[in-house]
């Protein structure tokens, strides 16, 4: 209960405003493996998604397979509540556990549903406007980043939004290279490939997800 307390969604409520709404609101738990789907492309649903451990990823596949990550949601951050804030709205995209996560699921309609024990519920619903207008930031950052022509420019673009959120130039990215090339909407040999000579040109070096990068971009 304290980290749910401490999470953007339930920021300013207090542990009795979470036990008094967790009856009204449906909480429910559910664990999940790496790999596994949370929620499809298709359904509809009425459930906002809060990580209490692990992370989730968001994922969009067209009609020929082509998979672009949309983002990531680590512990604390909350999926799917575009999605569930609009009635009958199917999802466009996949949930899938990006490692081993535990996940809890509030009801969007009872949220709207007035109950007079849950005083906090115009809390709740002031914190969700913030992460929605948070979320439609992260997507037009990605669309700044897979904009530009060529591998370098977008991989740019990216370490240097990354060089301004964590204020360092060792940066930690929450992708793996696959994940990283579906991000940007690359090849994966070829993101490799224009990595390798990024570093050769003495413009970064890399361990894994560490990157430090070695000159202004």
């Amino acid at each position: 209960m304290d980290f749910i307390s401490k999470t953007p969604l339930f920021r300013g409520c207090t542990e009795e405003d979470i036990l008094n709404m967790a009856k009204h609101l449906d909480f429910r738990t559910d664990r999940y493996k790496k790999g596994d789907t949370i929620l499809s492309a298709g359904s509809i649903v009425t459930d906002i998604g809060l990580v209490l451990s692990g992370s989730v990823r968001i994922e969009y596949t067209d009609l020929w397979g082509n998979k672009s990550i949309l983002g990531i949601t680590p512990a604390g951050g909350v999926f799917a509540e575009s999605y569930a804030c609009i009635p009958n709205e199917p999802l466009m995209i996949d949930a899938v556990a990006n490692e081993d996560c535990h996940i809890l699921s509030i009801s969007v309609p009872k949220l709207f549903t007035p109950c007079p024990v849950c005083g906090s519920q115009n809390k709740l619903i002031q914190n969700l406007v913030i992460i929605s207008a948070e979320k439609n930031l992260q997507l037009s950052r990605r669309s700044m980043h897979t904009s530009p022509k060529t591998i370098r420019e977008r991989l740019f673009s990216y370490f240097s939004q990354q060089v301004s959120a964590q204020r360092s130039n060792k940066i930690v990215i929450p992708f793996d290279r696959q994940q990283l090339a579906d991000y940007l909407n690359l090849d994966r040999s070829a993101l490799s490939k224009e990595l390798g000579k990024m570093r050769n040109d003495g413009l970064i070096e890399f361990n894994k997800n560490t990157f430090l990068i070695k000159t202004d971009i």
